[in-house]
């Protein structure tokens, strides 16, 4: 493939937007970044990784919450991985081409590979996981929605088929996102519920070993990785600990050795930087950009009238969520597509400003106005515990609406309640809550505003309950537009009607940050960092 002159014009559009990186990889596995000189990685120790809690599972097949993705890749792959930027790089395929059409993947894969039973690995494997990724993975309805078939004509060659393009579907290859699991092992089974999510079999460079529950994970170096003389450490023992305070005292005593999407209260980074044996660091989080949200339920009698919620958006400050519930780790975002996916951020500003006088009017104007010192009305306020900062905001928005008359209570609970309460039993008012955008708002903003992913008991989902035919429109356009600039401006079309509307209030893209003991080297090499496989790790002796 080239762009030659000569090329349709489709292919032309396919060349000068997203997808050109990857047929420039695709021919000669474009350049990596040249990493600094430095010694020799050393083999063996053990890396004690932290997470704030215990995964629902250790494959991210059916369950994207970010525990079960912090792990699934050490023992699960994909068939690529991203730089910083979301070039594709190679993993379990070497090299990839895409039609003129931009209706046909073709990969080329790994020889040699085996999964840790011994089987070999193929492109039947690829096949399988392709499609049962479209059945049963949160996103995979609408990632994989235009795939067809997958072909395999050869055990090294797996060619997916789509019925339309799909612009974002090269970025969605990476492990965490798209796990190739052995068919072997989940033809014939009910897979949400396959032993194999809780004790993996995979192809990476970590082998399962044991799982104890309410304490830790421990992974073993796989002696036979395909990519040797990966991995240089001899295990990673995962430890969960759910209290804030107990994970900073983990970094500090070394107890712990790495760490990421902040893993200890934001006030607590000011001390923890003096400590000389850590190091802070901010790469390795671009594949998947966070906005921090509050979810109104429209179903709820106060907030499905619309004055209501452009009320609170005008009793909420943006620049105190930053500055004081954030300490200023983050960006101000009024977007539902974080400032991180610049070629799609719409950075106009709110309709609806911080300014309680407004918030006061509409109110009244909505039919609840202030009687005396009684609320106008009260609501419950739900927030996702997996974040210490979800809480504080919770409390500052309690604040915020207390003042023009709302009375908030804030109701706790586990994540596993949480989930339960807000996409099963929709039994809430409105919610604080974070949406990944991934590598691509067809992928990770569509599933929040479109009509068809309103699925109880699907997490993640679209909460709100929101509905508008022109948006579900434009983000349908979107999923096949194969003009970038075309497709950008359906994206800010998009983001123009729901800030009028209002389904919910974006409030900031938080800034994550990676924390490690000087020991540890090449933790966050790739976009998605510590999510990665952690091959390139290797510890001081």
């Amino acid at each position: 493939m080239s762009s030659k002159p000569s090329l349709p014009k489709l292919h032309k559009r396919l060349l000068s937007g997203a997808l050109s990186a990857v047929l420039v990889v695709s021919l000669g596995l474009a350049a990596l970044p040249i990493p600094a000189a430095h010694a020799a990685p050393a083999h063996g120790g053990t890396l004690n990784l932290l997470l704030n809690y215990e995964p629902p599972t250790l494959v991210s097949l059916a369950n994207v919450a970010t525990p079960a993705l912090s792990v699934s890749a050490k023992v699960t792959e994909g068939l690529l991985e991203y730089n910083y930027d979301l070039t594709p790089r190679p993993q379990l395929a070497t090299s990839w081409s895409i039609s003129p059409d931009g209706k046909q993947y073709t990969f080329h894969l790994r020889k040699g590979v085996k999964w840790h039973d011994g089987k070999d690995f193929s492109s039947a494997d690829v096949a399988f996981s392709i499609l049962l990724l479209k059945k049963v993975h949160p996103r995979g309805s609408s990632t994989f929605a235009n795939v067809t078939e997958v072909k395999t004509p050869d055990p090294y060659t797996a060619i997916i088929v789509l019925s339309r393009p799909a612009p974002y579907l090269i970025k969605a290859l990476v492990a965490t996102e798209s796990p190739i699991v052995p068919k072997h092992v989940y033809e014939n089974t009910d897979a949400i519920g396959n032993p194999n999510n809780n004790a993996p079999i995979g192809t990476g460079p970590f082998r399962f070993k044991e799982w104890v529950r309410g304490s830790h994970i421990v992974y073993e170096r796989n002696p036979d990785y395909w990519d040797k003389p990966k991995p240089y450490v001899d295990r990673i023992v995962v430890k969960f600990i759910p209290d804030p305070a107990a994970r900073a005292i983990a970094f500090e005593t070394g107890a712990v050795d790495l760490g990421y999407r902040t893993p200890v209260p934001l006030s607590d980074l000011a001390r923890l930087k003096k400590v000389p044996k850590l190091v802070f660091e901010t790469k390795g989080n671009s594949y998947s950009f966070n906005v921090t949200r509050l979810e109104f339920n429209l179903d709820n009698p106060y907030f499905k009238n619309l004055k209501v919620r452009q009320a609170v958006a005008q009793a909420v400050n943006r620049d105190v969520v930053l500055n004081t519930v954030y300490y200023g780790y983050g960006t101000r975002t009024a977007s539902p597509i974080a400032p991180g996916l610049s070629a799609f951020h719409d950075n106009t500003p709110t309709p609806y400003p911080f300014d309680t006088r407004a918030a006061e009017k509409l109110l009244d104007e909505a039919g609840y106005p202030r009687q005396g010192g009684a609320p106008r009305f009260r609501v419950t306020l739900d927030y996702n515990p997996i974040s210490e900062d979800s809480k504080r905001l919770a409390d500052y928005l309690r604040s915020a609406l207390g003042k023009v008359g709302v009375d908030v209570t804030i109701r706790s609970q586990d994540l596993p309640a949480f989930v339960k309460r807000i996409y099963t039993d929709r039994d809430y008012d409105f919610t604080v809550n974070g949406a990944s955008n991934l590598f691509d708002p067809t992928v990770g903003v569509q599933r929040l505003y479109w009509s068809k992913n309103f699925k109880k008991g699907v997490p993640f989902s679209n909460a709100t309950h929101y509905s508008n035919t022109e948006v579900d429109r434009l983000l349908e356009d979107a999923t096949s537009e194969i003009d970038p600039a075309r497709r950008v401006a359906q994206f800010k079309q998009f983001q123009q009607i729901v800030g009028k509307e209002v389904p919910d209030l974006n409030l900031v893209s938080p800034q994550f940050i990676t924390i490690a003991n000087t020991r540890v080297h090449d933790h966050s090499l790739t976009a998605d960092g510590v999510e990665s496989n952690l091959a390139n790790v290797y510890l001081d002796k």
